[in-house]
Formats: C-alpha cells, sequence, structure tokens
C-alpha cells in the first residue's frame, strides 16, 4: 500500500518554504510527478525546492523548453514540463530514462509520460483549496 500525506498551504511564500523542507529529504535518483490545475502552484513549488539548493536564482516554467536542468552540491535536477509531449515515447528523446536514474527529476504533467514513470515516484497533487492549496503525497515515507 502506498502511503499518503497531505498538506495545507496559504501563500506564495509557504509554498517555497515546503519546497525547501521537501527537497532537503531527496536525492538523485528519485522522480517527483506533480499534478493539478494550471496556477495551482507546481512551478513555484519547484521553485522553493531549486532556491533552497542553489539560492535565489531564476527557476522559470519549462513549458517552451520542455526541460530546464540545474548542476546542485550533489547531483543534477531536471525540471521538467512534459505537457506538450505528443507520446510518452517522446520522454526517451529528452533523455528522461537516463535522467531518472542519476538525476533528481520534477515533472509536470507526468500523465503525458505515465509508462516511463518509475513505480516508486513521489506523486504531489496540488488542488485549490479554499483561499490556498491541498498538496496530497502518495507514494513517500512521509516529510518530516
Amino acid at each position: 500500500m502506498r502511503h499518503m500525506q497531505s498538506f495545507s498551504i496559504i501563500g506564495e511564500s509557504q509554498m517555497l518554504r515546503f519546497g525547501a523542507r521537501l527537497i532537503a529529504q531527496l536525492s538523485a535518483g528519485q522522480v517527483v510527478c506533480l499534478t493539478g490545475d494550471l496556477g495551482a502552484g507546481k512551478t513555484t513549488l519547484v521553485r522553493g525546492m531549486i532556491q533552497s539548493l542553489l539560492g535565489p536564482i531564476d527557476v522559470p516554467s519549462p513549458t517552451y523548453t520542455l526541460v530546464q536542468t540545474y548542476e546542485g552540491p550533489e547531483f543534477e535536477l531536471w525540471h521538467c514540463d512534459v505537457y506538450r509531449l505528443e507520446k510518452p515515447e517522446d520522454g526517451y528523446e529528452l533523455g528522461l530514462i537516463e535522467a531518472f536514474e542519476d538525476a533528481l527529476c520534477l515533472i509536470e504533467w507526468p500523465d503525458k509520460i505515465e509508462p516511463l514513470i518509475p513505480e516508486d515516484a513521489l506523486h504531489i497533487n496540488i488542488a485549490f483549496e479554499g483561499e490556498g492549496r491541498k498538496l496530497t503525497m502518495t507514494g513517500f515515507k512521509g516529510i518530516t
């Protein structure tokens, strides 16, 4: 059975802090799948993760580039937005399979490449909830 955990987030600064807490518990070879409606905060969460490791750098959405890579202190980070892929196999051309082994991969719209996603991936759904967001994490031992 997969572990499930939920968190309520109010505001951008809380989402950024949550990202910083989360990435401190992740490492190379892990895949994080981010789902949620447009504007839910997927890129904001990733920005919090990356900036906590690399400082206040620009972390743009990879909507058009598909992949943004960052050299972290211990491993490479891949921020992917695969919304525009036509078919799951297009993920091979991006080099995702190799990245799944060696990098920390943060993937927005993972349903587009579902057959390629490792079984042990962490899934985070971000849903609008009143003034804030509800994050539901599945497949992770738990965040402390």
